[in-house]
């Protein structure tokens, strides 16, 4: 789209990886060419792992950190109610971008991801809104220039589908070379890599106990079609989510007890 023919009026911004992330500088510059004006409201600190956690026991502080960017002393949930219930209340965004992501947001771990949290608390306010994450192999090395180059036209390309509003969107970037990464690809969640959770036990310099959570990951392959093998093939992938998450079969496979029970 033309950098001078903006598609959207206003567009916010968020992520869980705090105000001075990598991963925001390079959406903010995503954002510049799609819209008039652009708002940051990001957690000041780190959030990752937050999911769509308001702060409802502590307070919250709000601190200028430029034109219309803004950090919040809380989540990424927080950050959007902050936003849309106070900065932004009379001027709604046309789109929440939240993002960009350092590491692929796929499967199970959605369910524990800011980003994607983020993402479901616009949807909870009725805003379109799209979690963005890039992937890489080198934490060193993150290939932002992938999500910087195609994020643009990707977001372009979904939006003109018509999403009921219900939905919102999880965009992966392959980790690969920009010549070589693939066309989009509409996928579904599958399970993703997430394989348990670890909790590493440790003595402080005072001889006092902490514990440090960390996530466990396997490298066996997903189902076909679903997010993470299509990111690994080197597609983009966009992945529909919504908050709906009752397993149906339980209802076909458990239905004539159910019919009995009633009768």
């Amino acid at each position: 789209m033309p950098a001078n023919d903006p598609r959207f009026e206003r567009i916010l911004l968020t992520n869980d990886d705090g105000i001075d992330a990598p991963g925001l500088k390079v959406l903010e510059r995503i954002a510049s060419q799609m819209a008039r004006e652009v708002w940051v409201v990001a957690p000041l600190l780190d959030q990752s792992g937050t999911s769509q956690s308001l702060s409802l026991h502590n307070p919250l502080r709000l601190s200028f950190h430029g034109a219309r960017r803004f950090a919040v002393s809380g989540t990424p949930g927080d950050c959007v109610a902050m936003a849309l219930g106070h900065l932004l209340n009379h001027d709604r965004p046309d789109l929440i971008l939240s993002g960009v992501n350092r590491g692929a947001n796929l499967g199970v771990e959605t369910v524990f991801s800011g980003t994607v949290g983020a993402a479901m608390m616009g949807l909870l306010f009725g805003i379109p809104s799209i979690a963005l994450s890039q992937s890489f192999t080198d934490r060193c090395a993150v290939p932002w220039e992938n999500a910087l180059n195609k994020a643009p036209q990707v977001i372009a390309q979904l939006m003109e589908l018509e999403w009921p509003k219900d939905v919102c969107l999880n965009i992966n970037f392959p980790s690969c070379a920009l010549d070589t990464v693939l066309p989009l690809k509409l996928t579904r969640q599958g399970s993703g890599r997430l394989s348990g959770i670890s909790v590493r036990t440790e003595n402080d310099p005072r001889g006092f106990q902490y514990h440090w959570l960390s996530l466990d990951r396997h490298t066996h392959d997903d189902a076909a079609g679903t997010e993470t093998a299509e990111l690994l093939a080197g597609h983009i992938t966009a992945t529909p989510l919504q908050f709906e998450r009752t397993y149906n079969k339980a209802f076909l496979s458990h239905g004539q007890q159910s019919k009995t029970a009633d009768a």
